[in-house]
């Protein structure tokens, strides 16, 4: 499953792309940058692929984002042997699972720091 997720710092918009093995839960991929383009789900996409080496025939599951349509990113699905998937037009459940993991993240983690960096450097403990 792919999606992708954000956080606000002092320097603006933080995007992060991930790639979840539904089987494990396991984020596999990730990407992050400052612009939400195909080439940010590209890269995390690249990066699963060479971290897991999945056999041929794996269903990849986005929702229907213009990045994960884009010719580019149906291309590498294509090129790595994949069978790609995207949710049901206005149906956030069908990528639930990595939905979830993304509000977990939020909520346990990214909601409870002021990120003064796209880095991560944050105001906590006192860092400056």
């Amino acid at each position: 499953m792919a999606d992708i997720t954000y956080c606000w710092t002092n320097e603006g918009w933080l995007y992060v792309a991930s790639i979840m093995d539904l089987y494990t839960r396991k984020i596999v991929g990730w990407k992050a940058d400052s612009r939400m383009t195909k080439d940010l789900v590209i890269e995390a996409l690249e990066q699963a692929y060479h971290r897991e080496k999945p056999a041929k025939g794996v269903l990849h599951h986005s929702d229907r984002g213009s990045q994960y349509a884009s010719k580019e990113y149906q291309e590498k699905l294509k090129q790595y042997k994949m069978i790609g998937s995207m949710s049901r037009k206005g149906c956030c459940y069908d990528n639930a699972c990595i939905e979830s993991f993304h509000s977990v993240i939020k909520r346990e983690l990214i909601h409870l720091e002021n990120f003064k960096t796209r880095l991560g450097q944050s105001d906590r403990y006192g860092s400056t």
